[in-house]
């Protein structure tokens, strides 16, 4: 054998290798850094050894190659991933004819597919997913330890059909959620007055365009007499962060307001206020949760990074990055994260782990659901999780047990609550 193809071979066998030699690496990383490249060749080197000389068949390369690529790609973030062949050409065409989906920002927690934030009036906020829901199985197929990408291609079919989820949801029996695939928009940016002239704007999209929507319905609040706003970016995920940053400097008028960022900490873009484009100059609060992902938490962080208000709730998701597809020579790729979003001081939405993940409010305020919803710092990605046992009696009932198709009367508000109080006091404080 070549050395060209030995080489090759070697670094397709990664995943084997990482599952294989933990215990090696273990009691020999004292001598050689984690990180260097040269000392992991050489134990995929070892592995690849055993291997070819050792199993007991022939290994069909092709297998292993393809499965050390995705577990190459598994090891680093949810949004980086292995494609085959026909995903690279189905990925370069763009969404097939009658293609649809569900409507819910996705991502991973502990090898489990995460519902970040069903999209207000999507099929799955219509069908009774929430934000927190793990997706355990799609129709039969499990989905623990496939990847974020085969995830969402399992969920997407011809607009219309029906698909059955298995849902994991803590103080529950796993539920059976039918969704019925379909196209969806988030609805437009809503407004309501307060007592105070607070004006609240929920913010349901950061999608192309929103912007100019969410502009408009403030000056729909200014006109009313709002004097102080509070903007809901409560179970809002994903958008375009070009959005996000026109959204914030409706009340930022200078200085940073996001950057990009790229290897090593290294910042790509900066972007900056626009004077002319800020409308509001009164006080602000802004309400995050565990749904808040992406282009709410660049609002959310320049808000707070500028001094322009407090942010209420509980800590906000953390996403916010942008990929580049890699061909490789058989026709397949690889999908890598290459750039983070973060925020005007450089901190990046998405960590290194969910402790270092997120925008961190000034003033924590759970929400009356949040005992509902699954902790993601509960769950291992093993059988055993509590979270994956129903109550004992209910093996039988629980597979067929559907979500409830309306949601329950809501409690009381009690983050936008904290949100109009810290108002209250603001303008008392200024009339002193």
């Amino acid at each position: 054998m070549s050395f060209r193809t030995k080489f090759i071979l070697i670094l397709l066998s990664a995943t084997l290798t990482l599952y294989t030699v933990v215990g090696g690496w273990i009691s020999t990383r004292a001598q050689q850094p984690a990180n260097d490249p040269n000392a992991q060749l050489r134990i995929f080197e070892s592995v690849l050894q055993h291997i070819q000389n050792d199993y007991v068949d022939e290994p069909n390369m092709e297998k292993v190659r393809a499965g050390a690529l995705r577990g190459l790609a598994y090891g680093l973030d949810p949004y980086s991933t292995y494609l085959t062949p026909e995903q690279v050409k189905e990925f370069n065409g763009g969404n097939k004819d009658n293609q649809a989906g569900i409507g819910a920002e996705l991502s991973q927690v502990a090898s489990y597919l995460y519902v970040v934030a069903p999209m207000k009036g999507s099929p799955a906020d219509q069908a009774g997913l929430r934000a927190g829901d793990i997706i355990e199985y799609i129709d039969n197929k499990a989905t623990r330890d496939i990847s974020l990408y085969d995830a969402k291609q399992l969920l997407n079919g011809p607009a219309g059909s029906e698909i059955k989820l298995r849902v994991l949801r803590a103080n529950s029996t796993p539920l059976t959620i039918t969704v019925k695939r379909g196209t969806s928009r988030a609805g437009a940016a809503e407004i309501r007055m307060e007592a105070g002239r607070v004006g609240v704007l929920r913010i349901n999209s950061f999608a192309d365009g929103e912007a100019t929507e969410v502009r408009a319905r403030l000056q729909d609040l200014v006109k009313q007499g709002a004097q102080k706003i509070v903007v809901d970016l409560r179970d809002t995920a994903g958008g375009s962060l070009p959005e996000a940053v026109a959204v914030a400097n409706l009340f930022i008028k200078d200085g940073v307001i996001a950057q990009t960022v790229g290897r090593e900490g290294k910042a790509l873009k900066t972007f900056t206020a626009d004077a002319k484009a800020t409308l509001f100059s009164g006080p602000v609060v802004a309400l995050i949760d565990t749904g808040t992902a992406g282009a709410a938490e660049v609002v959310a962080s320049a808000l707070l990074e500028r001094n322009r208000g407090q942010v209420v709730g509980e800590k906000s998701f953390g996403a916010g990055t942008e990929q580049q597809l890699f061909t490789l020579r058989g026709g397949d790729g690889l999908l890598l994260t290459t750039v983070k979003w973060a925020s005007a001081g450089g901190k990046t939405f998405l960590g290194e782990d969910r402790a270092h993940s997120g925008v961190t409010p000034t003033v924590e305020v759970k929400g009356q659901e949040v005992a509902e919803a699954v902790d993601p710092d509960e769950l291992t990605g093993n059988d055993d999780d509590a979270i994956n046992k129903p109550e004992q009696g209910n093996e039988k009932r629980d597979a067929a047990t559907p979500a409830p198709a309306v949601k329950p009367a809501p409690a009381e508000d009690v983050q936008l609550k904290k949100a109009l109080e810290l108002l209250k006091d603001k303008v008392v404080q200024k009339a002193a």
